[in-house]
Parts: C-alpha cells; sequence; structure tokens
C-alpha cells in the first residue's frame, strides 16, 4: 500500500525523534519515498547527517533556503505529497497547527498544504493532559487532521501515563490504512481483550480464565479492513496484534479509563473477560497462611464497563458491542444482558468446560441483536473474528 507513496516526514523536538530514523527506514522498506523536515528542536535529537543518509534524501530545516525558496519551496513540498507524517508531533508543533501559526518551515508546510496529514504525538503526561493541549486536539481532528497514538508507559522524564510515541511499525500501520481501500478505512474502533487482575496481595489476584485470543483476532480483523484499532487489553497470554495501538492495563478500573481515554469511536467491542469484583482493600504485604484461621476478604463491585460506554449520553459510538460468556441458558442470559446494559449487539458463548472454548483456538457464538439471536457455527477464532468485522463494515457503513 506504500508502494511509491510520497511521504513528508516532519520531525518535532522530541526525545522521541530518535526513532524516526528506524520509522524512515521502515517506510522505505514498503517502497515509499521519504522526504524528511527537521525543526531546530528535532535537529537537538537526530542529527540531519543521519535523517539524510536513512532517507536518501536531502533534509530541508530552513523556511528562507535561497535555493528553495526562489520557486516557493515550503509551497512545493507541502503538495507534492501523498501523506505527512508528523513524529513526534510536540505540543507545540500541534498548538501552531490548531492556531494557524507559520513561524518556520515545519509550520508553514502544515498551514500551505492540502495534503492529509498524520499526527504521532509524543510529549509528557502532563502536557498531554493539560486542557490547552486537549483543546488543541479536538480542534485539529474536528479539522480533519489523523492521529496514531500516543501510546502509554513510562516517559524519559520518569513519569508514567499516555504520551509516548507510537512505535514506528505502528506509525507505518496508521500510514497503510489510510491508503487502504477497506470498508473500514477511515473508522475508529476500541477493542478491549484479556482478563484483568484484581489485586488480593502483591502476589496474589482475582481474574477470569481468558487468554486474549478472541480480543486480539477482532483486533487484527479490524485493522485489516482498513479500521484505526485502540487495542485495551489485559494481562492476556497471547501477544497483542501488531498494526493498532495497544494500552496495557492490570485491573478494571485501569480498563474503563483507558476506554474512556479512547473515546470518542466509531465502533467499541467489548471482548475482555473483567472481573467483576475486586477485594475492597488489598494488601500491601503478602498475606501470610496461618494454620487454623482463614483471610477475610472484602469486595467491591468493579466499575461496568460495557453499559457505562452504552449508556452514554454524548460521544457513545455508534456500534457498541460486548460478549456474554455464560455456562447454562445461554441465549436467555445473553439477551437479558443486551437489554441491561444497554449494548447493540451482544456475542454469547458456552463456555462450560466440555465445550474447550474458553482459552481454546475455537469459538462457538450467538449474535445477538434487536433482531432476535443468530447461530453462528463453531469455528476458529480468526474466522469469528473476520465474521464479526465484516458485520461491523456494514453496519456502519449502514449509518448505526
Amino acid at each position: 500500500m506504500l508502494a511509491n507513496k510520497r511521504i513528508l516526514l516532519i520531525i518535532g523536538g522530541g526525545i522521541a525523534a530518535y526513532k524516526t530514523p528506524d520509522l524512515i527506514r521502515r517506510l522505505r522498506e514498503r517502497g515509499a519515498r521519504v522526504t524528511p523536515v527537521l525543526t531546530r528542536a528535532g535537529s537537538e535529537f537526530v542529527t540531519p547527517l543521519t535523517v539524510a543518509a536513512v532517507a536518501g534524501e536531502r533534509v530541508h530545516d530552513q523556511l528562507f533556503d535561497l535555493t528553495t525558496e526562489a520557486e516557493m519551496g515550503h509551497i512545493q513540498l507541502s503538495r507534492s505529497a501523498d501523506l505527512i507524517v508528523v513524529a513526534p508531533a510536540t505540543a507545540d508543533l500541534m498548538s501552531k497547527m490548531a492556531g494557524g501559526a507559520a513561524d518556520d518551515l515545519a509550520s508553514t508546510l502544515l498551514l500551505a498544504t492540502d495534503t492529509p496529514v498524520l499526527l504521532a504525538p509524543a510529549m509528557n503526561v502532563r502536557m498531554w493532559d493539560h486542557p490547552a493541549t486537549q483543546r488543541n486536539l479536538a480542534t485539529l481532528k474536528a479539522d480533519g487532521i489523523l492521529f496514531t497514538g500516543p501510546n502509554e508507559g513510562d516517559m524519559a522524564c520518569g513519569e508514567y501515563g499516555p504520551g509516548r510515541m507510537s512505535e514506528p511499525l505502528e506509525i507505518v500501520a496508521a500510514a497503510e490504512r489510510f491508503f487502504a481501500e477497506g470498508p473500514l478505512s477511515g473508522k475508529r474502533v476500541v477493542v478491549t481483550s484479556g482478563p484483568t487482575h484484581e489485586p488480593i496481595d502483591p502476589v496474589r489476584y482475582i481474574a477470569n480464565r481468558s487468554s486474549g485470543a478472541q480480543g486480539t483476532a477482532i483486533a487484527r480483523a479490524l485493522a485489516a479492513l482498513g479500521a484505526e484499532v485502540v487495542f485495551v487489553t489485559g494481562p492476556a497470554s497471547v501477544p497483542p496484534p501488531e498494526g493498532v495501538q495497544v494500552v496495557k492495563v492490570e485491573t478494571a478500573r485501569e480498563m474503563k479509563e483507558a476506554v474512556e481515554a479512547a473515546l470518542p469511536a466509531d465502533a467499541a467491542i467489548f471482548a475482555a473477560a473483567v472481573a467483576d469484583w475486586r477485594v475492597r482493600s488489598a494488601s500491601g504485604s503478602k498475606i501470610k497462611k496461618v494454620k487454623g484461621t482463614l483471610p477475610t476478604l472484602e469486595f467491591d463491585e468493579n466499575p461496568d464497563i460495557l453499559a457505562t460506554v452504552s449508556q452514554m449520553e454524548t460521544g457513545r459510538p455508534a456500534l457498541v458491542v460486548g460478549f456474554a460468556a455464560e455456562t447454562d441458558d445461554v441465549v436467555a442470559h445473553a439477551t437479558a444482558k443486551r437489554a441491561r446494559k444497554g449494548c447493540d449487539w451482544i456475542l454469547a458463548n458456552d463456555v462450560r468446560p466440555e465445550t474447550g472454548i474458553m482459552g481454546g483456538a475455537e469459538n462457538a457464538v450467538v449474535l445477538i441483536s434487536e433482531q432476535g439471536a443468530e447461530d453462528w457455527p463453531r469455528m476458529g477464532k480468526e474466522a469469528v473474528a473476520e465474521k464479526l468485522a465484516a458485520r461491523v463494515a456494514e453496519a456502519l457503513r449502514q449509518g448505526r
């Protein structure tokens, strides 16, 4: 999908700029031609010589360049590309874009272009969460700017949270989605997967028996149809799919926060096996076994993520899909769950041990919707995911 595509890569001034030589290499591996633009701050983290050597192209870093500006080079650069990628997209660059500033080559290019723009934000978590940045984010999204990330994780400054730039392969996947002709191109879907772990003490926890295989397959199938996928996963036993934005969590409360941070979205699919309860006061040290006595655990109910999103008054995804793992009266319980939660679809499955579904390679589901119950034959989890992704694409096409 990137073969012979012209990518204008603007490198902002952040520590994540060290990843851009690898990003350039990955883009060129797929046949793209990469023209680099290096901001003055970006050159503090990666040198023009390094960028030029990896790109095989000269680096543009001066707005007032006699040679290129004699022919209005900033106009030509901004309009000769098929896609402009900004990585890292700093808070400063986002602010300039949202406000229409044009005081250097990068911001001038971004203002003078009618070429689609893809941003990969990277900044300190407090900068990302600041109301000014969030206002700029909303403005840029409303202007049609595309985004990938940011991811959540450890920061160079020692803090933790959202603000890490997407990995090079994630940015490549986002660029490929832009050029893809899939039925979900331009759609954003949130997928939850895996179990949650609710701590009892530092070495024990409560969890559900979920491998995360079905949720992972769903995320992969949606991405294959061109969707931008935010994959919120608990501690699964299978690796997350490539080409999607991965947000790793441990507990139900962390999963709820991650899902809310990923909105707005066109669809949300809740395949995670979220623990219904958590220990009210998890011990900070290991609970020791004392002969003749048993520990007393008090529980609180975890937040209901599916119901919360399904019943949102504003910003609700057009399509909300839940899962129901049942051991008896599967259709009846799943139908009641759909009505109770307020979601559009429920995928119900029989997870009695003898079925081998929980943690296995196959699944047999019943799709519960307002039209009733639709039995799907037993098939591999990848096939289930592909069938669901196709149905999601059709529902969104019809304007659900």
